[in-house]
């Protein structure tokens, strides 16, 4: 047999090793290129919307619970505490919505001032850069300003806090969470086991609430779940025990 011929079969039974290489090296390059930008992921980015999301969760979960425990300490009737809870609900929705509006403006204020006073001294500092575009005669036409002074300017806009976006956040959060335990006593009649309902339902949900604002900040799991159930179950007890010793005493 020729030679050439005998190249051609070994190169059909053997694939091009050369080209399989590179293939081998190229995948793993992407695989690691992936995981990289995954683990230089800034989490702090969502620490606005996060904060409000958990904290309005939380708070309307324990605040209206607390409310319905303190008012099935002292009364029975399942209208009562249907009825607080709704209160509560409406309540805490609209000053979670008002009170991070004010607060996430007021931090708008002093990044925008601040912001402000940067662009300022960053002036004085430095002559402004000036792009020049000149006519065929070499004559001077028009001044444009410099595009990465304006992407710079930009981006710093992006990264201001949105007032609207964290109340509204708040306020679905804490509706949210209210909702928890006013539909674990709507249709239960009996009074133990209403309040057992209860209990057991924000128990689950403070558990769903500290793994879920735990994963989404990269925050260790167990201790963040654990820190919001104890904190929580104290709300309730104490809540219930006042209001039972209050009850109690006919004041």
């Amino acid at each position: 047999m020729a030679p050439n011929s005998q190249a051609s079969v070994n190169e059909g039974k053997y694939p091009n090793s050369t080209m399989t290489n590179l293939d081998l090296e190229h995948q793993p390059t992407q695989d690691l290129n992936s995981s990289q930008d995954n683990d230089d992921f800034d989490y702090s980015k969502r620490s606005q919307w996060l904060r409000a999301a958990v904290l309005g969760a939380n708070d309307g979960l324990i605040s209206t619970a607390s409310l319905m425990m303190g008012v099935g300490a002292v009364k029975q009737d399942i209208k009562a505490m249907i009825l607080t809870g709704c209160a509560g609900l409406v309540a805490g929705a609209c000053s979670m919505a008002i009170g991070e509006f004010v607060s996430v403006y007021s931090q708008l204020d002093i990044e925008v001032a601040q912001m402000k006073r940067d662009n300022n001294n960053k002036k004085k500092q430095k002559s402004p850069v000036v792009h020049v575009v000149g006519d065929e005669e070499g004559e001077e036409k028009e001044n444009l300003p410099n595009p990465l002074r304006e992407d710079d300017e930009g981006e710093e806009k992006e990264n201001l806090p949105n007032p609207l976006r964290a109340a509204g956040a708040s306020a679905l959060a804490f509706s949210v969470g209210a909702m928890v335990p006013l539909l674990a006593a709507s249709f239960i009649r009996e009074y133990r086991a209403r309040l057992g309902a209860v209990a057991a339902a924000v128990t689950l949900a403070l558990m769903v609430f500290g793994w879920l604002g735990a994963a989404l900040g990269k925050a260790p799991v167990l201790r963040s779940t654990i820190r919001v159930l104890v904190g929580g179950w104290m709300a309730m007890a104490v809540t219930f025990g006042l209001t039972k010793l209050i009850g109690s005493t006919g004041l």
